[in-house]
């Protein structure tokens, strides 16, 4: 009989653990740390990071929150100024534009945009990355242009 019992507690709990993976399926972007060095102390953020070109387009697209010390860092393996839109994604972000050594560059807002033609964020610079985090987040922390990001591997 507790045979029985322990395998009927067994299943229900193998039950419920497929259940939470089909419903939280794993998430394509890999997780680092993010830590910004302002003149008040540093600062940390646990990122999302999109590295390739199609997870870059993929971004924050289709997200309904975004965690207070949470963010998404755009990797580029050469300077850019590209422009970023904000096409199907539903949370205000503010946006930090860094260079290749690390010193954030431009810092902008930007609204969220259901429906073309959306709005083009541009720094007017070149960058290798951007980090992504919800708006007011930078200014709230102390955040500003001059300030330097390292990102984890």
């Amino acid at each position: 009989m507790r045979a029985r019992a322990f395998v009927v507690v067994l299943l229900v709990a193998l039950t419920a653990c497929s259940d939470e993976a089909e419903e939280a399926p794993e998430s394509p972007f890999r997780r680092s740390t993010a830590i910004i060095e302002t003149d008040d102390g540093a600062v940390l953020f646990r990122i999302e990071v999109a590295d390739t070109p199609e997870l870059r387009a993929q971004g924050l697209m289709h997200r309904e929150s975004l965690g207070e010390d949470e963010g998404m860092v755009f990797v580029f393996f050469e300077d850019t100024s590209s422009a970023f839109f904000m096409k199907d994604t539903l949370i205000p972000l503010s946006i930090a534009f860094f260079s290749r050594d690390g010193e954030i560059v431009r810092i902008l807002d930007m609204a969220p945009c259901e429906a073309e033609p959306c709005p083009l964020y541009e720094p007017g610079l070149p960058y290798r990355g951007a980090l992504e985090v919800n708006q007011g987040a930078f200014e709230r922390l102390g955040v500003e242009e001059g300030d330097t990001i390292r990102v984890s591997p």
